[in-house]
C-alpha cells in the first residue's frame, strides 16, 4: 500500500479510485490530519445557536467542539476539552448556560472559551494564570448561516473557499421564504461505511430511479412526474475546492420565481389554510413553493451537504463506521402551517422511517461490504466525463446521472493528502 503524501495521490485517478480508500485505517488516520485539521469543516446552522449564551456539540473530523454563541452574541467553536485533566465539559446536546464547568475538578469557562475560576487556586502558587489556560478557540466563520471551523489560521476566508458554492447556498435560502432559514428537527443514525461512500451519494442521481423505487411508488402521478430526475434536462457541475452541484429539478432552482404557476395539488390544502390565516395571494404561493424545497443537492467538501429540503452532515467515526445528521429546516417565524408540512415531507423521504434513509443506507452498508472482495481492485467514477454541448446552464455541465461530484470530491482529496 502506498504511504506518504505521493504515495497517497496515486490511490486517485482521473475516472477511478482505488478500493483501499474505503478500508484502510492508515488512511482514515491521515484522512482526520490531512484533511478534516486543514479546511473549513462545517459545525452548525446560526439557528442552532438563536441567542446569547447558547451552544450546540458538534464535531471537526473526531475531535468534539462545542459551538457557542457569548453573551456579546459573538459565535465560538470551542474543544471540548478542560484544559486541566482532558474531561470533556459539555455533554448536553444543545441548551442554554452561561458558564461550562468540568464535572472532575471544577475549573470553570464562559462561552468564548475564556477560565472563569478554578477552585482552591492558590495552591497552584503565585505564577498560575487563568488567562493562560482558555479552551482552545478555532478559527471561525459564517456564511448566510452556514458556520465553519478550522484548526488553520492560515487558511484562505471561508468565502474564498466555497467559491462558486456560495451562489446554490444563496439560493438554498430561499426555502426560507422571506423568513430567515431555522433547523426544525433531526435524526441521527450511522452506518457501517466509510464516509466517503456517502459523500459521493449526494450528487449522485444515477441511482435516485433505483434505489429509491419504494420512495416513487409512493407519489401520487404529479408528484412523481416532479421526481423525474434523470427526465427534467438537469446537470452536475464541479464547483471547485471539492464542492459540487447535481440540479435534478431546473424549475425549482429558484424558488422566487414561477411564482404565477398553478399550485400543485398536493399543496392545495395548505395554501388554502395559509389563505385563511390572511396571508395575501403573494405570499402564500410564496411560502407554497419553499415548502416543498428546491430543485438540487449541493454538496460542500468535506463533511455537509444543502440536500433539496434538509441538511446532511457526516461525521467519519472510523474507516468503517459513519455517523449521519439529517437536520430539516423550515421558516423562522414563518406560519405553522408551512412548517407543518415541510416535516411531513421530510418525514417522508428523509426521516427514520422514511423512504430514503433506508434504503441509502442499506446502499451505503453493501459498498462497504463489497469493498472486503478482491485486493487490488478500482471504484469507478467514469461516468459522463464530457461536457453537454450547448446546455443553458454552460459549457462546464455534465449529464445529471454524470460521476462528476465524485470526481470533484477525489481530486480535492487527492490535492489535500497529496500535500
Amino acid at each position: 500500500m502506498p504511504t506518504g503524501g505521493a504515495g497517497y495521490g496515486d490511490l486517485v485517478q482521473d475516472d477511478r479510485v482505488h478500493t483501499a480508500l474505503y478500508k484502510d485505517p492508515a488512511i482514515f488516520d491521515e484522512e482526520m490530519e490531512r484533511i478534516f485539521k486543514n479546511t473549513w469543516v462545517w459545525v452548525a446552522h446560526a439557528s442552532e445557536v438563536p441567542r446569547k449564551n447558547t451552544f450546540r456539540k458538534s464535531y471537526v473530523g473526531k475531535q468534539p467542539v462545542i459551538v457557542t454563541r457569548d453573551k456579546e452574541e459573538k459565535v465560538h467553536v470551542l474543544l471540548n476539552r478542560c484544559r486541566h485533566r482532558a474531561a470533556t465539559v459539555c455533554e448536553k446536546k444543545a441548551g442554554k448556560t452561561s458558564v461550562f464547568v468540568c464535572p472532575y475538578h471544577g475549573w470553570s469557562y464562559n462561552l468564548d472559551g475564556k477560565l472563569r475560576s478554578v477552585p482552591h487556586q492558590a495552591v497552584y502558587g503565585e505564577g498560575f494564570d487563568k488567562d493562560e489556560f482558555p479552551l482552545v478557540s478555532l478559527r471561525t466563520e459564517e456564511y448566510n448561516g452556514m458556520i465553519f471551523a478550522t484548526f488553520r489560521d492560515d487558511i484562505e476566508p471561508l468565502e474564498e473557499f466555497l467559491g462558486a458554492a456560495r451562489k446554490w447556498i444563496d439560493l438554498f435560502m430561499k426555502q426560507g421564504a422571506g423568513y430567515p432559514v431555522k433547523t426544525l428537527g433531526e435524526h441521527q443514525f450511522r452506518f457501517p461505511g466509510n464516509w466517503k461512500i456517502q459523500l459521493e451519494n449526494t450528487t449522485d442521481a444515477y441511482h435516485f430511479p433505483i434505489v429509491h423505487k419504494t420512495f416513487l411508488d409512493s407519489l401520487d402521478a404529479e408528484t412523481e412526474n416532479v421526481f423525474d430526475v434523470l427526465g427534467q434536462g438537469g446537470w452536475v457541475e464541479d464547483l471547485g475546492n471539492g464542492h459540487s452541484l447535481m440540479v435534478m429539478i431546473p424549475d425549482l432552482v429558484d424558488l422566487e420565481e414561477n411564482l404565477d404557476a398553478p399550485i400543485p395539488e398536493r399543496f392545495a390544502e395548505l395554501a388554502e389554510e395559509l389563505r385563511a390565516e390572511g396571508h395575501s395571494d403573494h405570499e402564500v404561493r410564496r411560502i407554497v413553493r419553499a415548502v416543498g424545497g428546491g430543485g438540487f443537492n449541493l454538496n460542500l467538501f468535506p463533511n455537509v451537504a444543502c440536500s433539496m429540503a434538509f441538511f446532511r452532515v457526516l461525521r467519519p467515526v472510523s474507516v468503517d463506521e459513519t455517523e449521519i445528521r439529517h437536520i430539516a429546516i423550515g421558516m423562522d417565524g414563518g406560519p405553522e402551517a408551512g412548517n407543518r408540512m415541510r416535516m411531513r415531507l421530510h418525514e417522508h423521504f428523509q426521516g427514520p422511517m422514511g423512504f430514503g434513509s433506508p434504503d441509502d443506507a442499506e446502499g451505503w452498508e453493501r459498498v462497504q461490504r463489497g469493498s472486503s472482495a478482491g485486493d487490488d481492485l478500482w471504484i469507478l467514477v467514469n461516468r459522463g466525463k464530457e461536457p453537454l454541448v450547448g446546455h443553458a446552464a454552460g459549457s462546464n455541465v455534465t449529464d445529471v446521472s454524470a460521476e462528476t461530484g465524485m470526481r470533484a470530491a477525489y481530486q480535492q482529496w487527492k490535492r489535500m493528502m497529496s500535500a
